[in-house]
């Protein structure tokens, strides 16, 4: 398809037609987000299978995410070299066949390769997943469009550990690779013979090789520090240092390469416009702090208060009961009232959220953990929707996978960092909790004698009685490290929406409801 002439965006879809093609394009991201995080809960099954250390078999995790936030920023370039829907469909097909692979996978050199493929072919998907679903829906109904987008990434997240423990313990782990085969094959079949007369313009676009080289090397260094930190005790570690200081100088060649080359390989312009700075980087944090605390809950649960799983998946579970209620509610209101309001909204009810968990003790029963996680669902639904809204208003729709991608692949790496960031606070504030509360363990202390008496009259020897003190102890300085790390987080989430407030409005909204989302198309 020639650039010369001009082109015009095809009509949206209608009918049976639109529906299938929502779902097709939905079915496609869901099993790429959940793919990011199945494989968490099966590594020491695959570290057993293939006989190497745990440690070792993280780099199945990392592997995908550093290839992931890779190509994710390039899919604007590619998608203007070959075309909006060809990518898409090739890109699925491809993770198919890398999905097969992985679990074909005979020794970790091999997975590791293939998971670099894999995460590399995802790249594209969920940003052209959302381009094409808006290209489907009248400018109208934009708002249902990012609804029915949005249900799919912030579901299969937690389905992602549900899914993939059950598939380890009851089948084998190769299978968290092999369900993608067949949903995969239907989700391109049905992608093709929808869209395939709907393909964008193509420009015969020069490879910005500088860029895509600084691109590799600045993102690989972030994205492996950022997984690696943790284990090897961050900046006091050389590789640590070595890893930031490449990640850094790589950045700031990357910036000066971009913003000044004919052909960037990253359309960096688009942070010129106030909405879509703003709006990604509201996004990016609050989707850090979100997915840091979604990490951190089952954590404190399966390690100091004895939970499986399986029973801190269920915990988790209905975080997406509201979200999947409310999506299409907010979708279709969001055109007849601000998005900055919903925006806000979101804010204040993860802030809520927070605080409720924030009181948490080693007594919570199940429903007191369940209760936050079930409100939690509200503030997802009002999260995504009108912030995609106001960061893609007012652009042409071939410039959608452009900022799609960089605003996703901004988000990926906020997820990342807020992973780190939470795991780490959380341990460094175990170990400051426990040093305290070990101090009014001793022999002068009426509560401390008290208590090593009680087990000693339960037939404990003092050393066991001495450990069975110490692992209570270490109970409680997770719980209260983990209370503040939930806090901490509800108050930048009420820091964050003033920067909402900094997005104007989009201007179609104030005329016309059914002109209200044409700012995201």
């Amino acid at each position: 398809m020639s650039s010369s002439f001009t082109y015009v965006p095809p009509p949206p879809l209608e009918g049976s037609a639109r529906m299938w093609g929502t779902i097709a394009l939905s079915t496609a991201t869901f099993m790429n987000v959940l793919d990011s995080s199945i494989a968490n809960v099966s590594l020491s099954a695959i570290a057993g299978d293939l006989g190497v250390s745990p440690n070792q078999g993280t780099w199945v995790i990392t592997s995908f995410a550093v290839a992931n936030a890779i190509s994710v920023p390039l899919t604007g370039w590619l998608s203007q070299r070959f075309g909006q829907v060809r990518l898409f469909v090739t890109s699925i097909l491809l993770f198919v066949l890398a999905s097969w692979m992985c679990g074909l996978a005979p020794n970790m050199s091999t997975l590791i390769a293939f998971r670099i493929l894999q995460g590399f072919v995802a790249g594209p998907m969920i940003p052209l997943s959302q381009a094409l679903l808006l290209s489907s829906y009248p400018k109208a109904l934009a708002g249902t469009a990012m609804a029915m987008w949005a249900m799919t990434t912030l579901v299969a997240p937690v389905m992602g550990p549900l899914l993939g423990g059950w598939i380890t313990d009851n089948i084998s782990w190769p299978w968290i690779f092999y369900i993608n085969i067949p949903v995969g094959i239907l989700a391109a079949g049905a992608a093709w013979s929808l869209y395939r007369k709907r393909e964008s313009p193509t420009k015969q676009l020069p490879i910005d090789g500088v860029g895509l080289g600084l691109l590799v090397v600045w993102v690989g260094a972030l994205q492996i520090m950022l997984d690696k930190g943790k284990e090897l005790d961050w900046f006091q570690s050389t590789e640590v240092q070595i890893l930031a200081a490449v990640a850094v100088v790589g950045f700031l060649f990357f910036l000066a390469w971009e913003l000044t080359d004919k052909h960037p390989v990253t359309d960096l312009s688009l942070f010129a416009r106030r909405n879509f700075w703003a709006g990604t980087v509201a996004t990016s944090v609050g989707y850090g702090l979100f997915f840091g605390n979604v990490v951190l809950l089952p954590l404190w649960l399966q390690q100091y208060m004895g939970y499986t799983a399986t029973q801190a998946g269920f915990i988790l579970a209905p975080v997406g009961l509201f979200a999947i209620i409310l999506s299409p509610i907010v979708g279709k209101n969001v055109s007849k009232m601000d998005p900055r309001r919903f925006a806000s909204f979101a804010f204040l009810v993860f802030a809520l959220v927070l605080w409720m968990r924030s009181r948490f003790n080693v007594q919570a029963d199940e429903a007191t953990l369940m209760v936050p996680t079930l409100i939690q669902g509200v503030a997802m639904a009002f999260f995504f929707i009108p912030l995609s809204i106001l960061t893609l208003s007012g652009l042409p729709p071939d410039r959608i996978p452009a900022a799609s991608g960089l605003t996703n692949f901004v988000r990926i790496t906020a997820g990342a960092m807020g992973t780190s960031l939470v795991t780490t606070v959380w341990e460094n504030r175990t170990a400051l909790h426990h040093a305290q509360l070990v101090e009014y363990v001793n022999h002068g202390r009426q509560v401390a004698t008290g208590a090593l008496s009680g087990l000693a009259n339960a037939g404990m020897e003092p050393q066991q009685a001495l450990e069975q003190v110490n692992r209570l102890v270490g109970q409680q300085a997770a719980t209260l490290a983990a209370n503040d790390v939930f806090f901490a987080s509800s108050v930048l989430f009420l820091l964050l929406i003033p920067l909402v407030w900094i997005t104007r409005r989009p201007q179609a909204m104030t005329g016309a409801a059914a002109e209200a989302a044409a700012g995201a198309h």
